[in-house]
């Protein structure tokens, strides 16, 4: 009972990986929005947070610029930029100073050669054709009947969890330069700090939650395809 049924393995392996990651995504936004009402005692902003910790590791060619969103923050290692959303940039909440910071993460990661930062940038290429190709690889290879074709796929879509997994070390890393940065400039208080850890500590379960959704799809293919044929 293959093919067109209740998919079982949806519904026991993904549907709790999604709602997981919902309540990640909804965490991270509620802390961020709480903490974006309390001021910095010094008035620090977002960009003043990323500056300061680039310049204390010697890196004044990183740009640091304005973009527009919410929670549009990211480091461009291709154009040495970090760019912080409108949120972010000219706030001087401890939230928009604990995201600025973690950016700032990013770039002395690749400043530093960071082992996984590389190992992410590496893959990358595999898994945009991972993300784009193996479903369809695999039920290609399922109605024809060409296991090897699934086998294919599935290891295509391997690469995201591989990615996704990948992801984290880069991740928390970032977030422990940005809190030890933050500590050795001595412009925050403990309160402030403790603020800013909630922040991060919330944005890092979204990259656990997309881990399990990309294991939890992985093995849910890999059960319904993998060593079966059409019959």
């Amino acid at each position: 009972m293959y093919g067109y049924g209740i998919d079982i393995y949806y519904l026991i392996l993904v549907v709790p990986a999604v709602i997981f990651s919902m309540w990640a995504q909804n965490r991270v936004t509620t802390t961020f929005r709480k903490y974006n009402q309390v001021r910095t005692y010094s008035g620090m902003t977002g960009y003043e947070a990323a500056r300061r910790i680039l310049s204390a590791n010697g890196l004044y060619n990183v740009a640091v610029e304005r973009v527009s969103g919410n929670l549009t923050d990211h480091y461009d290692p291709k154009a040495n930029v970090i760019r912080l959303s409108d949120s972010v940039f000219g706030s001087n909440s401890v939230a928009a100073v604990g995201v600025a910071a973690h950016e700032a993460g990013h770039a002395v990661q690749y400043a530093t050669h960071y082992a996984p930062i590389k190992l992410r940038t590496a893959i990358i290429p595999v898994t945009n054709i991972g993300s784009t190709l193996s479903i369809p690889i695999v039920l290609i290879g399922f109605f024809m009947g060409m296991q090897p074709l699934v086998n294919l796929g599935l290891l295509l879509f391997a690469t995201v969890a591989v990615f996704q997994l990948v992801t984290l070390p880069v991740e928390f890393n970032a977030s422990r330069r940005a809190v030890n940065a933050l500590e050795m400039g001595g412009t925050m208080a403990d309160d402030e700090m403790k603020a800013v850890k909630k922040v991060l500590s919330a944005a890092a379960m979204t990259y656990v939650a997309a881990l399990a959704v990309s294991v939890a799809n992985l093995l849910r293919l890999v059960l319904r395809f993998g060593g079966r044929s059409r019959d």
